[in-house]
């Protein structure tokens, strides 16, 4: 029997039971458009965590404070301290003990409620220095960033970012506008181009002012003399390893600690983000993927259980087929061919059902869904290979069956 007769008789025999066909490939072809959108959904959180970190800048350290306790021997996580000052950033910026730091730029920020003319937007009000903008490797849309003459004499001053502008004036223009943080009217003196965002974080969602004028009109408590983190520039990427001791060396001396295990501080580099991040998405990715091929498993049983109840039906019709001549590998060929075929139907439906979805999640959802054409391939191919190996076992009871057994079945 040639092989384009056997596909005619595969499909035939498929189509002869059209509904029961249609339910077996539905099994596959969910559990192959949901292996599809977890990795899909794994590589694109992957690429959005790879986007927000580099969003940080360059060459970069980033040093935040330790925990706390409280009296009753409770810690705080890390960050929860007021163990870093400005004067910290300001020794740091010595290129006599930090000749490999190019730039340092400290951030305090509290969460306030601005207001201009009728409209308000809670937002993360952030005292910098000038430095920022480029240590952050940030660009403005309008305006200019705030001065060292603006930051020594803690002027009324804000830049604020795409969101919150937006929120605020709408399609107006802020720039030269004022709005009112915690009953300081402050002057819009830029708006910064956006970052994006991600799930966790808008990178366009803040209102810039002078760490000077936030210490001394706008934040209260320990935020009044204490800085939340230190944004630290190596002068390259060679270079930042050498930053990264003399950043731990300079604060450990300065915080009077000997042992750096100790230290109430934590410097964490940017492949150390990217990493834990990309840790935490794969074994998210793992887990779920995990539980879509569970599914795929009962879409491979349900086309053995189709197979055998076929073989089970055509028994009369197999014996003809070896009276007459057919060898056993053409019998287990066209129910191999049968099982593949559910399994391509299935597999490519999947792929068809992943791409539409990768279309609709993200507006559902923020975080991005990739589709690479490899693992689309693949996917079709692991399917065919399900319909293979669980068609295997029926085919061969087909090519087992003794003709005078099967025609004299009734």
């Amino acid at each position: 029997m040639k092989l384009r007769d056997t596909l005619r008789s595969g499909f035939e025999a498929l189509l002869g039971h059209g509904l029961r066909s249609l339910l077996t490939i539905l099994g596959i072809l969910i559990g192959i458009a949901a292996v599809i959108l977890t990795v899909g959904l794994g590589e694109g959180a992957q690429s959005s965590v790879s986007s927000a970190i580099s969003a940080l800048g360059s060459n970069l350290l980033v040093v935040t404070p330790g925990s706390t306790t409280s009296s009753l021997g409770v810690r705080g996580g890390l960050g929860s301290a007021s163990t870093l000052t400005l004067a910290d950033a300001k020794a740091l910026e010595s290129k006599r003990v930090a000749p490999n730091v190019t730039a340092v730029a400290p951030t305090a920020q509290e969460i306030s409620t601005l207001t201009a003319g009728t409209n308000n937007w809670t937002t993360s009000v952030v005292g910098t220095t000038p430095s920022w903008l480029g240590v952050r490797d940030r660009r403005m849309a309008e305006g200019s960033f705030f001065s060292r003459s603006q930051l020594s004499s803690a002027a009324d001053v804000t830049v604020l970012g795409q969101t919150t502008a937006q929120e605020l004036f709408g399609a107006r223009s802020p720039f030269g506008q004022t709005v009112d943080a915690n009953g300081v009217p402050l002057t819009v003196i830029g708006v910064l181009t956006s970052a994006g965002s991600s799930a966790a974080t808008n990178e366009d969602d803040m209102a810039l002012v002078p760490i000077t004028t936030a210490e001394q009109q706008l934040f209260g408590g320990t935020s009044a003399t204490s800085v939340s983190t230190i944004y630290v520039e190596a002068d390259s990427a060679s270079g930042l390893s050498g930053a990264y001791q003399e950043t731990m060396d300079l604060l450990l001396a300065l915080h009077h600690i000997n042992q750096p295990s100790q230290a109430d501080f934590t410097i964490t580099t940017q492949s150390q983000l990217q990493s834990t991040a990309n840790s935490v998405n794969r074994t998210l990715t793992d887990l779920l993927a995990g539980i879509a091929a569970i599914s795929l498993l009962v879409g491979g049983i349900g086309v053995m259980n189709i197979m055998l109840v076929s073989v089970t039906e055509r028994i009369r019709e197999i014996g003809l087929r070896k009276a007459v001549g057919a060898a056993p590998g053409e019998i287990r060929q066209q129910f191999l061919v049968e099982a593949a075929s559910l399994g391509l139907i299935g597999g490519v439906g999947g792929v068809l059902l992943g791409l539409v979805g990768a279309v609709v999640l993200p507006h559902l959802e923020s975080n991005p869904v990739t589709i690479s054409p490899v693992a689309a391939v693949l996917a079709v191919v692991v399917a065919v290979a399900i319909g293979l190996i669980f068609g295997v076992y029926p085919a061969s009871r087909a090519a087992r069956l003794s003709p005078i057994d099967a025609l004299r079945t009734e």
